[in-house]
């Protein structure tokens, strides 16, 4: 599974555990010392580091008054935002760039008719001879501010930037570091057959490296930023902090937006903590930390991982839901892979696809308090969702999830059978295993009537767009971990599986499945292009979905690990005060 694959450089070693030593001695004779103790079976240990918060976010204590305060701030410079953005005075460039910088805040959500409406209208009085006069920052700008709302503004655009005879970018380009940056974050957004975008991707990548070191300011940290992550690969929430912060000239001039962003940042984080609250101490409540000690203890990356899919306040309820299946899938496929025997596998795959509590007593005892709290949980849910006819919902996720068991079983019996599978194989068990499944149909069952059945028949359908970013989901996982599966004995892995189909080295097969990745970054940016399939605010979710698999896995197994980039997020999002709105 793609969210919590297990990376350990640790093998298998033995241990003996509390749990089994209920009664050892299997006596025949009142002689028991002379017995040998029953031999705890070899399990594959991984050792993973403990969390770095522990209980840190369960001392939260919510000011409702605060919160509401917030809420009641927030409304001055909504509106006053509001009006900017439908002012008929601004001119179409100073529409454009004022849409940019609300987008890149957080903030278009507030505003989805309005911006639509202008996007709309400009859009239509488009003349491409316009941009023959505009510099390449300004381009560059207004072509993200269109795709990302779904206008497929054609990459034409950058034409002029090339030399006809060299087929190269021009000089003017390399002396241009914000335009080149714009161009650079303009190039995420391609589409397949954009080759002028693939080309700028490469030379703009080679210039900001080759220069960065010569910047200083807020030119050489927008820089910085970027060449770890552009924005449309990011987690919304944390790039509209580090843009505010390192952007200001963007939007500057406008106090309301100045002031919108300060409020709501605040009132993001009020409640965003009191959400992590509650899912820390429903984990603590339910004591995971004892029955299944073995796995990896991630409340606040989970809680991060779901926040990536969708941040809007109105998604609360949604988000706590979908976090605790998600560390249901944690417990699961932690069993699976970095505990259980495989005849202890087969048992609690059964029991899942069973799915009743009398097949509790075939468990080991491990697990016992797991099955149960997961059965207990998803009955409230359904309870729940059946008083407004939405249980159909709740279902889809419980049928994820046996799915899913028994994709964890198929690839542990190939490891128990030393079967490397082909990479058809491996793909058609990977995608179910890379967990996308489960995770993007329980983040529907709190989104309310916009996942209606109809939503929910469209991902059965499984989309082009829902493919591309479970295969994301998949292989930037493997790329990034397959060395570590490797030390702990694990064959499994898309990067093996590659090699062995293809007969190819690992370089090779490393460099083809990134391709693999590329292509399906361009099916999601195709995807979300209008006319859309579906609702703009469910194709979101898949989007953000595998930009969180970007940000967790493209430089390390950060889930496994999270000391580097999952704790400076949460540190940025929940620790770090947001900025003060004492002068606004």
């Amino acid at each position: 599974m793609a969210l919590v694959r297990n990376n350990s450089s640790n093998g298998r070693e033995p241990i003996l555990s509390p749990r089994s030593l209920t009664s050892p001695w299997g006596l025949t004779s009142p002689r028991p010392l002379t017995v040998q103790p029953t031999q705890e079976p070899v399990r594959p240990l991984a050792n993973f580091p403990p969390s770095i918060w522990a209980d840190r976010f369960i001392s939260f204590s919510l000011d409702n008054n605060e919160l509401e305060a917030y809420a009641n701030a927030l409304e001055g410079p909504k509106e006053a935002v509001r009006n900017l953005i439908t002012d008929t005075t601004f001119d179409a460039t100073a529409k454009l760039k004022l849409i940019y910088s609300v987008h890149r805040l957080g903030l278009s959500y507030l505003y989805p008719e309005e911006i639509d409406t202008e996007l709309n209208e400009i859009f239509k009085k488009i003349d491409l001879q316009y941009y023959e006069h505009v510099d390449l920052y300004t381009i560059s700008v207004q072509f993200q501010v269109f795709r990302h709302h779904g206008y497929k503004l054609s990459s034409d655009v950058f034409k002029k930037f090339k030399d006809n005879n060299t087929g190269t970018f021009t000089d003017d380009v390399t002396k241009d570091v914000k335009g080149m940056l714009s161009l650079y974050e303009s190039a995420h957004l391609r589409l397949h057959g954009e080759d002028l975008l693939d080309e700028a991707l490469a030379f703009t990548e080679a210039q900001l490296k080759r220069i960065v070191s010569t910047l200083e300011g807020d030119l050489a940290r927008q820089v910085n930023q970027v060449l770890k992550r552009p924005f449309h690969t990011g987690m919304p929430m944390v790039e509209a902090r580090l843009y505010f912060s390192t952007h200001e000239e963007d939007f500057s001039s406008h106090e309301s937006v100045v002031k919108l962003a300060k409020v709501h940042f605040n009132y993001l984080q009020l409640q965003q903590k009191e959400e992590l609250r509650m899912v820390s101490q429903w984990w603590k409540d339910m004591e995971f930390q004892t029955s299944v000690p073995y796995i990896r203890d991630r409340v606040p990356e989970i809680y991060l991982w779901i926040l990536g899919l969708y941040f809007e306040p109105y998604y609360s309820r949604a988000r706590i839901i979908a976090t605790k299946i998600t560390l249901f899938l944690v417990v699961l496929d932690d069993t699976y892979d970095a505990y259980a025997t495989i005849d202890e596998i087969r048992s609690i795959t059964d029991a899942i696809n069973r799915w009743e509590i009398s097949a509790i007593d075939q468990l080991p005892e491990y697990i016992k308090p797991f099955y149960r709290i997961l059965l207990n949980e998803y009955d409230d849910l359904e309870k729940e969702y059946s008083k407004d006819g939405r249980a159909f919902s709740v279902h889809a996720s419980k049928q994820a999830f046996q799915e899913i068991a028994r994709g964890y079983l198929e690839e542990a019996e190939w490891l128990h059978n030393g079967y490397v599978a082909t990479f058809p194989e491996y793909m058609k068990n990977g995608l179910i295993t890379s967990a996308y499944n489960v995770i993007s149909k329980s983040a529907l069952v709190g989104m309310g009537a916009i996942a209606d059945e109809e939503a929910l028949a469209w991902y059965e359908t499984h989309p082009k767009i829902l493919k591309a970013s479970e295969l994301i989901s998949r292989l930037q996982d493997d790329v990034m971990t397959f060395q570590f599966e490797r030390k702990r004995g694990q064959s499994a892995t898309g990067v093996d599986a590659y090699i062995k189909e293809y007969n190819v080295s690992e370089e090779v097969a490393i460099l083809e499945l990134m391709k693999m990745i590329e292509n399906a970054w361009k099916d999601i940016n195709e995807g979300c292009l209008k006319p859309t399939e579906v609702s703009v605010a469910l194709l979101t979710p898949i989007l953000n979905l595998a930009r969180m698999i970007d940000v967790v896995y493209k430089f390390d197994d950060g889930f496994t690990f999270p000391g580097k980039t999952l704790k400076d997020y949460i540190t940025l999002l929940f620790v770090t005060p947001p900025p003060s709105i004492e002068n606004c």
